[in-house]
């Protein structure tokens, strides 16, 4: 049996979480949903937190509250977003306050340096906080970051550096082989043309007394901390109990066959796609076997981001027009490239076109049809789903599982428009009126109703809500079907403005932990 741990990026807690991120949770959540209807057991999706970051104590500063209080509070902001958006998280790592983490993350400093790839020696540079990254005078636009547009800081100090300019040759074979997958290509050529241009060696290591005492200490050195894109990408591993060497967890998701997936939006493409493994290399360990890189939402022509002020509450979206419309306008709307602006309107116009009158009309039609010609009782036969369906749905998961959220929705969109053509065709309504064609009319009744049922799974990845509203429709009790009522009604657009949900969800209770 093929595992697949699959990861989402961890972020800073230095603010509230965005529209944004929960797309990137939303993401890698459906894929692992349609994987797990292959082999229960066979996926590990990891979340968590990236809590030793600078912006963060500066954050805290701001806010007059302990680093550690307020990373805290803002960490059980993130985990708490995995109910409301039906996250199916497998374990959640917070790196400041996990037990498993600052160990797993020391051992890969030190093998590392047993390599001889760590060197200390003084620098300055251009910073960018937002980042969390030194930048090259001709990378910036103006002074400012690329990113953040933010004014980059001159910052000169003594920091450990790790050898990345030994490993451009690893990297581009890597990558050209395919052993290191970036999808989609648009990324995968971006990383090729970094590695080309030639790489420089990077600081790993901040000062301890810049990083106000927040961090991993660096082994026999107190003057640094561990550079928090050292700490952070780490979490992969920690999650798995890499601090110690045989730990289950790291044999079966890591160091055993299978694959292993990152899904990162697309500005920290850099850190994980060069960075990542080139660390891993030069720990021995193997590296990613896919990162799979999304574009930004955009609201109003702005990056949606915690940085730049453009944010919108996932959890204000759900409570004005519910989860099944945005898990679907995510999973529908979103390019696999291209910055996608998203509104309220599209959304609902979105949910409208394909829950309501897609998905939600065709179920209604099925359901009203038995109560008024079979009294909701299914007959008492042997009938298969429409033929075409099991390619169909067996398209959409496939898609689903390889991260291709649109070409998974289009390929169910195309399995309600064939059932609807049928339906049309066969018209049950007509073969009522004939008495002679009963036995027909059972069939085509049957055929569509085991037709919905095949649906609703193949629809479950995405909208897991939804399908289980639709599976009771579909599911008999004492005999009958239960009254046939709309499966999604229409929603409205709102319009009162956007508003920032500040109170702090509880974090979840965690799911328990597969080794």
């Amino acid at each position: 049996m093929t595992s697949t741990y699959l990861t989402v990026a961890i972020p800073y807690v230095n603010a509230a979480p965005h529209l944004g991120y929960a797309y990137g949770l939303v993401l890698a959540d459906i894929a692992a949903r349609a994987r797990r209807t292959d082999a229960e057991g066979s996926v590990r999706l990891l979340g968590g937190t990236d809590d030793y970051s600078l912006k963060n104590v500066l954050a805290a500063e701001a806010a007059a509250v302990p680093t550690g209080e307020f990373v805290a509070a803002h960490a059980a902001r993130f985990a708490g977003l995995a109910e409301p958006l039906a996250i199916s998280f497998d374990d959640f790592i917070q790196t400041s306050s996990d037990a498993r983490h600052a160990p797993a993350v020391t051992r890969l400093w030190q093998r590392v340096a047993e390599r001889g790839d760590l060197y200390r020696r003084s620098y300055q540079g251009r910073y960018c906080v937002g980042c969390e990254q030194f930048y090259a005078d001709a990378e910036l636009v103006d002074g400012r970051c690329p990113e953040h547009a933010t004014p980059a800081e001159l910052v000169e100090e003594d920091n450990w550096f790790f050898r990345l300019s030994a490993y451009s040759e690893h990297l581009e074979a890597a990558i050209t082989s395919g052993e290191l997958a970036i999808t989609p290509d648009a990324y995968r050529a971006e990383t090729l043309a970094f590695v080309r241009a030639g790489l420089d060696d990077i600081s790993v290591s901040r000062s301890a007394r810049r990083a106000r005492g927040w961090g991993i200490p660096v082994p026999g050195d107190t003057d640094q901390v561990i550079y928090v894109w050292f700490d952070a990408l780490g979490n992969y591993l920690s999650a798995l109990g890499y601090a110690t060497p045989a730990a289950p967890g790291y044999q079966r998701w890591w160091a055993g066959s299978g694959e292993r997936i990152h899904v990162i939006g697309k500005g920290i493409l850099r850190f994980h796609a060069i960075y990542w493994p080139a660390f891993l290399a030069s720990a021995g360990e193997a590296a990613p076997t896919r990162i799979h890189v999304h574009p930004y939402l955009r609201v109003d022509g702005a990056k949606v981001s915690k940085s730049a002020g453009a944010t919108l509450d996932p959890l204000d979206v759900i409570g004005r027009y519910g989860l099944d419309a945005l898990r679907w306008w995510f999973a529908r709307a979103v390019h696999s490239v291209t910055d996608t602006d998203f509104s309220e309107a599209r959304l609902v116009q979105t949910a409208n076109e394909d829950l309501a009158g897609g998905f939600g009309n065709y179920i209604n039609r099925v359901t009203t049809l038995l109560q008024r010609y079979r009294q909701s009782v299914l007959p008492d036969l042997d009938e298969p789903s429409h033929p075409e369906l099991p390619r169909l749905c067996d398209t959409a998961r496939g898609r689903l599982a390889d991260l291709d959220l649109r070409g998974g929705t289009q390929a169910l969109l195309d399995a309600v428009a064939t059932l609807n053509r049928d339906l049309e065709a066969t018209s049950p309504w007509k073969l009522a009126k004939d008495p002679a064609r009963s036995d027909e009319l059972d069939r085509i009744l049957l055929r569509h109703h085991r037709s919905a049922t095949v649906l609703v799974e193949a629809l479950a990845p995405i909208l897991p809500g939804l399908a289980a509203s639709l599976r009771s429709q579909l599911t008999p009790v004492d005999g009958r079907l239960p009254a046939a009522r709309p499966a999604y009604p229409r929603i409205e657009t709102l319009t009162q403005p956007h508003a920032q949900n500040d109170s702090l969800p509880p974090a979840p209770t965690p799911s328990p932990t597969r080794p």
